[in-house]
């Protein structure tokens, strides 16, 4: 007999409304999933017979799913990866992270300008990292000030060419940043440092040497509990970097979607192979950062189909006694107004070989699925959560 793998697949953004909050947070109506598949109408017959359909309207069904399917719903104050990720890890965050709709404000600004050693910012401002880069990275070249911009996320960010800032400086920057800027009243869940290359009209943002200071949990999370029994954990695209590294044995970074799926297969082959019990955890993020950031519903809906095309490999890779979870951190509607990450319920597809599917339910909090995978490996650490049994 293999030993326990648990791999659980965050679809970054794929949300499935109906939110008993979503008034409060001004996103009533939105319907990530339901809203692109009954606009656009991939084909997903594979996410079909894992039992999506019994989620999403307009989308084709079956009687009998091969997953258990139900819904989880974020009860932490916040709709940003880090709270969705550490609300999957069993913190449930009772106060939301700062966010700068308006930029950061002026102390901010000037402490970041004194610790960073520059004499100004271009930015300051919520924006696509993209479009701002575009706009504002000839004039960066020009003078040497960073680009500073925020999202809808808790997050401060620092654009820099790499000829203009070398990478080493860049990440000594939101080093510093993270440690004595963004601090206090003004602690986002993360610093980010985005470095791109290239020419004015023709930049490109450098994913791979993408660097996140994020903010340490304030308390053990599933992660740590995992890896105190003897787990190994095994965190595939922005995970480890959303803990701070906090609980992470293996970190296994990506260049997007078909990367993720790429990694995640090949860990699970490895620890199916080893005898060592590991949980896999996998963020797969051009659902968000590409798609429902840029209110791009058809690269959604074909982001999703190269999804599902993969989907027998996860279920080919699963050993005996195995189990792959579906789910997503938070909403992010590509047809709904502006850009925003939406407050929504997300769905909860699980996979165990050789076991019946059923109808888990609408779970209270994301905090079940801490739960769940704790007590798949018998530990102590699922946080306040119930497992799915």
């Amino acid at each position: 007999m293999p030993a326990p793998l648990f791999v659980t697949i965050v679809l970054d953004g794929a949300g499935v409304g109906d939110a008993p909050d979503a008034e409060a947070w001004g996103d009533a109506g939105a319907d990530t999933l339901g809203h692109v598949v009954r606009q656009e109408r991939p084909a997903l017959p594979n996410l079909e017979m894992w039992g999506l359909g019994k989620l999403v309207d307009g989308l084709g069904g079956v009687d009998k799913p091969v997953a258990s399917w139900g819904r989880l719903t974020e009860r932490a104050a916040g709709k940003d990866s880090t709270t969705g990720h550490w609300a999957l890890a069993g913190l449930v965050l009772e106060e939301p992270f700062p966010t700068y709709p308006d930029g950061f404000p002026p102390d901010v600004i000037d402490a970041f300008c004194d610790r960073a050693g520059v004499d100004g910012v271009l930015g300051n401002r919520a924006a696509s990292g993209t479009a701002i880069v575009a706009e504002l990275g000839e004039e960066h070249q020009r003078t040497g000030r960073p680009i500073v911009y925020t999202s809808a996320d808790s997050v401060f960010q620092v654009a820099a060419h790499v000829d203009t800032v070398p990478l080493d400086e860049l990440y000594r920057m939101c080093r510093v940043t993270r440690d004595e800027v963004c601090v206090g009243e003004h602690a986002v869940g993360r610093v980010i440092a985005r470095p791109f290359e290239g020419a004015p009209g023709a930049y490109e943002r450098l994913s791979d040497k993408r660097k996140d200071f994020s903010l340490l949990p304030p308390r053990p999370t599933l992660l740590d509990a995992l890896q105190g029994a003897g787990v190994r954990t095994v965190c595939v695209g922005k995970i480890a970097s959303l803990f701070g590294g906090a609980g992470v044995d293996v970190e296994r970074k990506t260049a997007g979607n078909a990367d993720g799926v790429r990694q995640t297969l090949e860990a699970m082959r490895e620890a199916a192979a080893s005898d060592v019990p590991t949980f896999v955890w996998t963020n797969l993020v051009d659902f968000d950062e590409l798609y429902g950031h840029r209110n791009d519903a058809a690269g959604y809906a074909r982001a999703l189909e190269a999804f599902d095309e993969a989907l027998p490999f996860f279920s080919a890779a699963t050993p005996p006694g195995g189990a792959v979870f579906l789910t997503a951190d938070h909403g992010n509607d590509p047809t709904f107004p502006g850009t925003d990450h939406t407050r929504e319920r997300t769905p909860a597809l699980l996979y165990r070989p050789g076991r019946p599917a059923r109808d888990l339910g609408t779970r209270a909090t994301f905090a079940d699925h801490a739960a769940t995978v704790a007590a798949f490996f018998g530990v102590d650490g699922g946080g306040e959560g119930t497992p799915f049994g």
